[in-house]
């Protein structure tokens, strides 16, 4: 063990880039401790609150095998994974962040994802095929064949409490100090400018000085701020829920910022999600992510003046989920509601079952008990249903069924709303985590102003800014997570002595 205040490398932060970083700096055979702000009931930043779902570049079946526990016969578990190329991958990026995406830093999550995912199997961290949601994009059709369109095959067992749960007993079984309660002050530099450790307020309210030879950061954003949401993506978005961690305040970002790492990427963007109108201000250890409701491509969803503002069929939830929560908080109140009929029994993805729907046998009926003007909501969906192409309804691919001269126009999963009863989800925008970060290269290191290594610090995971703009695919989050917590890891450990 190393002395409590010097070590080889300091993480900051304790969620999924954090703890992959830690672990990948050990196996290097350097001293590593974990700095956690929250306490040890608390720990685990956004990781505890996701779905695990991780999206990774795979070249068919055999790939799959070694990484999910449940693979080895996928034919017999009706299951036709595919392919989902590197290229497709980096595509898929390009396409959702509208080609804003910094394409160095996207090649590199690319390239690293696969193995990344076989090192963090290694590691003994589960994943399964079973019980990934339609919520991301998999569908099992009339011949029970479960597709995976969209390269999000796998899931961690247990979703996001156990993922994480799981990385901190790998991290226990390496001896690998985690200090909770413990928040981040400063960096320390030495004389000649580089980054020397951290200066902290540890859980007995004392503030000391922890040495290390490198420093990564890895404690997330700023969604849990409502001071910096509001000073970077806008006034609304102060009093909006935090769907993750209460402890992603942004202390990370604005210490890098003032020792002079550049900031970088999207700092005006974030992934937002619909979620349920009654979730709570701030994540829930006990449902984490159960308030979403994804499975609004199959509904028609208006706000509260009773308009249709998306496309709710533009693509699969799993590439628009995350920039709809900003369009349902731009509406009135902030609130909107997607309508479904009884030909949408069985669609809707499992966590609806922790809302509480409002449901009626007419459209005049259901606008009032949600409290919009019964006119109004009943010509919306007339002129939906009147719009309707009536193109074969098929949820395993983007059907076409389309509306015609209606605005905003649904592209895909366009039913008539017109078979009784109506079941309505009121919903409101949920914040996951912010897009901007700082700027850092193939090896994790920050860059500063002048676009130059700071020497001694690293950065990982939600830290870090281009991947993201205005969109994301389900599933890279984590990935994205995972693949530069290795990497700062790894190049922390290796990197030599400066002078």
């Amino acid at each position: 063990m190393s002395e409590p205040n010097r070590f080889d490398v300091v993480v900051v932060g304790a969620g999924n880039a954090a703890i992959t970083a830690a672990v990948s700096a050990y196996e290097h055979g350097k001293t590593v401790c974990v700095l956690e702000k929250a306490s040890r009931d608390l720990r685990g930043g956004n990781t505890r609150f996701t779905g695990g779902v991780f999206r990774f570049a795979y070249d068919g079946p055999n790939d799959i095998i070694g990484i999910a526990a449940d693979a080895g016969d996928l034919e017999q578990k009706g299951a036709s994974v595919g392919y989902y190329t590197e290229s497709a991958f980096y595509d898929d990026l390009m396409n959702v962040t509208e080609g804003r995406a910094d394409p160095t830093l996207t090649e590199l999550l690319v390239r690293e994802s696969l193995s990344t995912m076989q090192w963090m199997a290694g590691l003994g961290v589960g994943f399964h095929m079973a019980g990934v949601t339609y919520a991301v994009g998999h569908v099992r059709t009339a011949t029970r064949t479960t597709t995976a369109p969209t390269g999000t095959l796998t899931r961690a067992t247990g979703e996001g409490p156990q993922l994480s749960e799981t990385l901190f007993r790998i991290a226990g079984e390496r001896e690998i100090p985690v200090f909770y309660d413990t928040m981040m002050l400063d960096l320390d530099f030495s004389e000649s400018g580089s980054v020397r450790g951290v200066i902290v307020r540890d859980a007995a309210d004392q503030t000391r000085t922890i040495r290390a030879r490198n420093v990564i950061l890895a404690c997330g954003g700023f969604e849990s701020s409502p001071e910096m949401r509001s000073r970077y993506l806008g006034p609304l978005w102060d009093n909006c829920k935090v769907r993750g961690t209460r402890f992603d305040t942004g202390d990370g970002l604005n210490i890098a910022l003032r020792a002079g790492a550049r900031a970088f990427g999207q700092w005006s963007g974030c992934h937002a999600t619909p979620i349920d109108v009654h979730a709570p201000d701030y994540g829930s250890i006990e449902i984490w992510d159960k308030t979403n409701r994804l499975s609004y491509p199959y509904s028609v969803m208006v706000d509260r003046e009773g308009s249709r503002f998306v496309d709710e069929g533009e693509d699969f939830a799993g590439y628009t989920y995350a920039k709809y929560g900003r369009a349902i908080l731009e509406r009135p109140g902030s609130v909107a509601y997607q309508i479904f009929d009884a030909k949408c029994d069985g669609l809707l993805e499992p966590r609806y079952s922790t809302g509480t729907p409002v449901i009626a046998q007419t459209i005049e009926e259901l606008a009032v008990a949600i409290g919009i003007d019964p006119e109004v909501l009943c010509h919306t969906i007339a002129e939906f249903n009147d719009s309707v192409n009536d193109v074969e309804f098929s949820r395993a691919v983007l059907d076409g069924n389309r509306t015609d001269g209606l605005v905003p126009k649904k592209s895909n999963w366009a039913q008539r709303i017109d078979a009784p009863p109506y079941t309505c989800f009121p919903v409101t925008c949920g914040i996951t985590f912010t897009f901007g970060g700082i700027q850092i290269n193939e090896q994790s290191q920050v860059l500063d102003g002048r676009g130059r290594v700071m020497p001694g610090l690293y950065a990982a995971g939600e830290m870090t800014g281009g991947f993201f703009y205005q969109n994301y695919p389900v599933g890279s989050g984590l990935m994205r997570g995972a693949v530069t917590g290795r990497i700062a890891g790894a190049h922390a450990a290796l990197e030599g002595p400066r002078p």
